[in-house]
């Protein structure tokens, strides 16, 4: 039997620290072990090491195989080599199955050594190849974002006002953009809405009464999410036999019908508006929706058929809508702009013109049947010509009173009294202001309704249908309710987690109210 040679290399540049050292018992000093990876199997058979560096293995020689270190101060994971023409295969290290490891192995252990090492090489050139793709694709990504930042430092970046950016950073979940809700997209006629013939069970009794005092709300019956956007509005449908029908019109480019007094579902969604919504108005009739948006353009939904009976294009964005008392093919329209318009639907033009020196109008306001109406405008300095509020004669387009609210403070939304001859004006200055709504618009001393906030936001005013009580919305989300001869607080409600800029109660039902809020949700109180 020929003797087994080892090789004894002493190159410096491969070889970074000396073989361990072996016991007179053929067991290492190291305890650490070299172990197949995972579907590498070498035989049950060990090769013991000999102190004059010679393996063993019965009637075959194999080379030496060194052990060591990749580095002294480095982990104690080592590495197998055979000398050989291929590249190093690098073996993970673990602990080892056996503790006799380096026993003696039969001579069919080299073949199949041989085949382990092949498959070991294959492993490792599949791995080096995925990581080197991995790292040019990184690299690709690395070079795309540096060019998109590039470009993004070029270009002009729109402006994001600061509620819009407080409400994406509360909800990280959306990631901040602009998704379109469900419904039909801008420019197709949806589904005709399916209304059921029969009045709902609940506003039955109540159409035959004819005093209806209002409750103070206690709970909430439903809250209705749909909207992706805050909601800037929400009124009632006017007939009472249709009056579980509640329309929202929100900043997400869409208006929707709801069912808010029976099982709190949306029956349909309009998208219509290819901007935001700020306007929407019932027809008197309760079977059309007037709505007007950021997208300069006017439309007048069926819906029964779902079509669009008039559509227009205003100068300037509409922020308020409001149809004449009598005339129900006239309405007002507002909005970023000196000059107040109206529009006759049956043909689709402007009939008249209201112009003042002011930048916008907030809000309007029909007395007397229609003869006369109010406008709430952003002027609020005190040497300005047209103050907040403007009285209008509807039929000459002259100015009645523009003397009417004398405090530097803008008023974003009006509202009449049911049964006074009286109007009140939501002021930014927190407060609710009572005005005569008649000449000469006298403004009262003793009543004042405070306690809320309005910090800029639209927030909404309305009077109860039997004319109790007041409510108001506030920016920091409350529902507050007064008694209208008092002046006291009647009640408080912690309405929502944003500001609550609509209030509405239901014109037939005693005790039910509805509210909306920056934050898109609408609640149903009662």
């Amino acid at each position: 039997m020929a003797s087994l040679v080892a090789y004894d290399d002493s190159d410096s540049e491969t070889e970074t620290e000396p073989t361990r050292s072996v016991n007179s018992e053929g067991q290492m000093d190291d305890a650490s072990a070299v172990t197949r990876s995972s579907g590498m199997g070498f035989a049950s058979g060990t090769v013991a090491v000999t102190k004059e560096g010679a393996q063993h293995t019965g009637d075959q020689r194999l080379p030496l195989a060194r052990i060591w270190r990749s580095h002294p101060g480095s982990c104690p994971s080592q590495r197998l080599q055979w000398p050989s023409k291929d590249p190093d295969a690098a073996f993970s290290i673990s602990k080892p199955p056996h503790p006799s490891w380096m026993s003696r192995a039969p001579a069919g252990h080299v073949p199949l050594a041989a085949a382990c090492l092949k498959s070991v090489k294959s492993a490792w050139d599949a791995r080096s190849s995925s990581s080197h793709t991995q790292s040019e694709a990184e690299s690709t990504a690395g070079n795309a974002s540096s060019s998109q930042r590039k470009r993004g430092e070029d270009c002009v970046v729109p402006y994001t006002p600061k509620r819009l950016r407080q409400l994406q950073a509360q909800n990280p979940e959306d990631g901040g953009k602009d998704k379109e809700p469900p419904g039909p997209p801008a420019g197709y006629a949806p589904a005709p809405l399916r209304v059921p013939p029969t009045v709902s069970e609940f506003i039955q009794p109540y159409l035959n009464s004819q005093h209806r005092e209002t409750k103070v709300p206690k709970r909430v019956l439903f809250h209705l999410r749909g909207h992706r956007g805050p909601v800037n509005s929400i009124q009632w449908c006017p007939v009472f036999r249709k009056s579980h029908m509640l329309l929202s019109a929100s900043m997400d480019k869409t208006f929707k019908v709801w069912n808010a007094v029976d099982s709190g579902h949306c029956l349909q969604t309009y998208s219509v508006h290819s901007e935001a919504v700020r306007a929407a108005r019932w027809s008197p009739c309760g079977r059309r929706i007037l709505s007007g948006g950021f997208d300069f353009a006017l439309h007048l939904t069926d819906l029964e058929t779902g079509t669009q009976v008039f559509s227009g294009r205003s100068d300037f964005r509409v922020t308020t809508l409001k149809f004449h008392p009598k005339d129900h093919n006239v309405f007002l329209c507002g909005g970023f702009s000196s000059e107040i318009k109206a529009w006759d639907m049956r043909t689709g033009k402007v009939v008249k013109g209201y112009k003042a020196t002011i930048q916008q109008t907030l809000d309007i306001l029909f007395l007397q049947e229609g003869s006369s109406f109010l406008s709430s405008t952003d002027a609020s300095t005190r040497d300005s010509a047209d103050r907040t509020i403007i009285a209008w004669d509807f039929r000459t387009a002259a100015k009645i009173s523009n003397q009417i609210y004398h405090e530097r403070y803008t008023c974003p939304s009006l509202a009449l009294h049911p049964r006074e001859p009286v109007f009140l004006a939501q002021s930014n200055g927190n407060y609710l202001a009572l005005f005569s709504s008649v000449w000469p618009y006298r403004m009262s001393r003793r009543r004042r309704y405070e306690g809320h906030k309005v910090e800029g936001y639209a927030v909404g005013c309305e009077c109860s249908p039997c004319g109790d009580l007041l409510v108001t919305g506030s920016a920091d989300g409350r529902v507050l309710m007064f008694s209208f001869r008092t002046a006291r607080r009647a009640c408080t409600l912690q309405g929502h987690a944003q500001a609550c800029l609509g209030t509405t109660y239901h014109p037939v039902l005693p005790s039910v109210l509805g509210t909306c809020s920056w934050g898109g949700d609408i609640k149903i109180w009662h």
